[in-house]
């Protein structure tokens, strides 16, 4: 049986897409650094540890098993970061990328699901964003999803390379069984934070910007649990299987919660009062970011539920909870 190799499968969404594709009868083969990911939630599932940015590393791979698609998580996230070290993540997410490609190529792999993000749009000129929208990302992370985007569809055209490119904003909570959750070094997602902030982990919650043109004047967001991605990725992967046609697709939850809203429900889930900083916008920051699920509905079959605010915060509470101890 051919195998199905997870790059970043020991990170966050990438740990539990392979929890999905395991679930789903797939041989999965993770492939990560553990620079971020942890070995623990790959548990009995086959890793190989090495760098994407080891040209031959990656080329070893796909010598040494019979690969069928690709499903790509391995990159680095922190917008904020990527404005002070633009290379650094040109070279990670970018020429890694290009590694992994190659080797497929070389070795005949065709099938190709890439973990991209909604920030590929830029400021949003409609909500929910919809996978028409202009493309115009605005920070260096969101480029590297952009130019990345650019290279699938130059190798579908020459190679005949098929992808299926999905687009989202925050993931969220952590696996309902409690085995995985969200865990970076240095953390800037806000839900995490905020749990963090409760635990006594972190003096405060920052709230950066209360002067948006919103209901409260906090910065709205989509927040889809991270399950729900999960399963939309191996939805995808059959999609691309069944049917090799390279698809961009949006993953949004068509609905939005402000920072304050996040703090109430977080408030009332764990009974515990989050402490809160207010500090000024940051950069590239904006009111309302909201991404379209009509086509992923209507494409993928692809359902949220587990994607409501209150199993979100549930979920990454008793996680954080857990690793706590």
């Amino acid at each position: 049986m051919s195998k199905v190799l997870v790059t970043g499968g020991a990170g966050y969404i990438g740990s539990h897409t392979v929890k999905e594709l395991r679930g789903r009868g797939f041989d999965v083969l993770v492939f990560d650094n553990l620079s971020s990911g942890r070995r623990e939630f790959v548990r009995d599932t086959e890793l190989v540890v090495g760098d994407i940015e080891d040209k031959n590393a990656i080329g070893r791979v796909f010598k040494s098993y019979d690969i069928s698609a690709v499903l790509h998580f391995a990159s680095l996230i922190q917008v904020g970061e990527s404005y002070l070290h633009p290379r650094k993540y040109y070279t990670q997410n970018l020429s890694s990328s290009l590694n992994l490609l190659d080797a497929m190529l070389e070795a005949g792999v065709k099938n190709f699901i890439f973990s991209s993000s909604a920030a590929v749009y830029g400021v949003p000129k409609r909500l929910p964003i919809p996978e028409d929208h202009p493309l115009d990302p605005f920070n260096p992370y969101g480029q590297t999803k952009y130019f990345v985007e650019r290279i699938l569809q130059d190798y579908d055209r020459a190679y005949g390379l098929k992808f299926i490119s999905l687009r989202y904003f925050n993931a969220s909570g952590a696996d309902p069984d409690g085995r995985m959750g969200e865990c970076h070094d240095p953390e800037t997602h806000l839900i995490p934070n905020i749990l963090l902030a409760v635990l006594g982990k972190k003096e405060s919650l920052d709230i950066f910007g209360t002067d948006f043109s919103t209901p409260d004047g906090t910065a709205v967001r989509d927040y889809i649990h991270v399950t729900d991605l999960a399963a939309a990725h191996v939805l995808a992967l059959q999609r691309l299987l069944a049917s090799p046609q390279s698809e961009f697709i949006n993953l949004g939850a068509n609905k939005g919660y402000s920072v304050r809203e996040i703090v109430a429900e977080t408030e009332a889930v764990t009974g515990h009062k989050v402490p809160v900083r207010e500090k000024p916008r940051r950069e590239g920051d904006v009111p309302v970011l909201l991404a379209s699920k009509d086509k992923a509905e209507r494409l993928l079959g692809w359902k949220l539920h587990y994607s409501d605010i209150d199993t979100i915060i549930r979920t990454a509470w008793r996680w954080h909870r857990i690793s706590a101890r």
